[in-house]
């Protein structure tokens, strides 16, 4: 099978390579000229026998939806469109829409794997009619992992990117679970080996799981993680699964904790906190601390 690809980044380019790799031919393009086969959209869409499938993998927002503009005017009815990158679920229906005007199929996945999904595979979500999925099929299966599980058809257009938030939505609330844990460990005098305890429950534990082996694989390589500053950005599925928590009257205590918890670790001074002390010496008459 033939695939266009657009967007050959850490996540992209290995997957033109696992797809190469099952047997099928990979088309690329980037905006690198030193990683893409063709230097144009046009290029490539010319390059690819029709019905053509074109997997788009570029960042959410403008530049997907760009893409998205640009690939209506090239391809011809019947031709498929697959949005692969992490775009906003309540996009998916309005580029559906575009495309359905032109005879062009829309389907959106939801792609999970990262950087090791080259030798491990990557988990797949998709959504949309189930003629466009089967069209797109020995794609999916060139790149999901081994074995039974590892992709779904989520549903109609949009859920795939939907189950993909959801998804990050879990991962952000693990990664904060891990992190305040090992955040305590390091605190108390009586624990003289955190991260051999990290390794410990790796096996025989119900907290174990891949996010935990990756924290054993950090600590091996900076024990106290003295070499790290304390922030971490979120890439914008953390707030989108907040949002629809909120129009969907759905309790997200956890996610929702650990997405404001990011917030604050991009403040070396919190302003927040220096209301709450002085509250609390006005009313208390409790101790501050000045500022340097």
């Amino acid at each position: 099978m033939e695939l266009g690809l657009i967007g050959l980044g850490k996540m992209g380019g290995n997957m033109r390579e696992r797809i190469r790799r099952a047997g099928h031919t990979v088309i690329g393009y980037d905006r690198n000229p030193d990683v893409a086969d063709v230097h144009s959209l046009k290029e490539l869409v010319d390059s690819l026998q029709g019905p053509r499938v074109v997997w788009v993998m570029v960042p959410a927002g403008a530049a997907t939806q760009s893409t998205i503009d640009e690939l209506g005017e090239l391809l011809s009815p019947g031709d498929l469109v697959i949005d692969g990158g992490n775009s906003r679920w309540t996009d998916d229906e309005k580029h559906a829409d575009q495309l359905a005007g032109k005879g062009i199929g829309f389907v959106d996945c939801g792609v999970s794997g990262g950087v090791w999904g080259l030798a491990n595979g990557y988990a797949l979500m998709y959504g949309g009619k189930a003629e466009d999925i089967a069209k797109a099929q020995p794609i999916f299966d060139a790149l999901k992992p081994e074995g039974d599980s590892g992709a779904v058809h989520a549903g109609r257009v949009g859920a795939g990117h939907f189950a993909k938030m959801v998804h990050n939505g879990i991962e952000y609330a693990m990664m904060q679970a891990y992190a305040e844990g090992w955040e305590l460990l390091e605190a108390v005098d009586s624990v003289t080996d955190v991260r051999e305890v990290f390794r410990s429950w790796k096996s025989g534990t119900v907290i174990r799981s891949w996010l935990l082996d990756l924290a054993v694989d950090a600590l091996d390589k900076d024990e106290h993680l003295h070499g790290l500053r304390g922030y971490a950005d979120d890439s914008g599925e953390g707030r989108w699964t907040v949002e629809a928590a909120i129009d969907n009257a759905v309790p997200l205590p956890a996610i929702t904790a650990s997405l404001f918890a990011r917030f604050a670790s991009r403040q070396d001074d919190s302003p927040q906190m220096k209301m709450i002390a002085a509250l609390r010496n006005e009313f208390g008459g409790h101790a501050v601390t000045a500022a340097e």
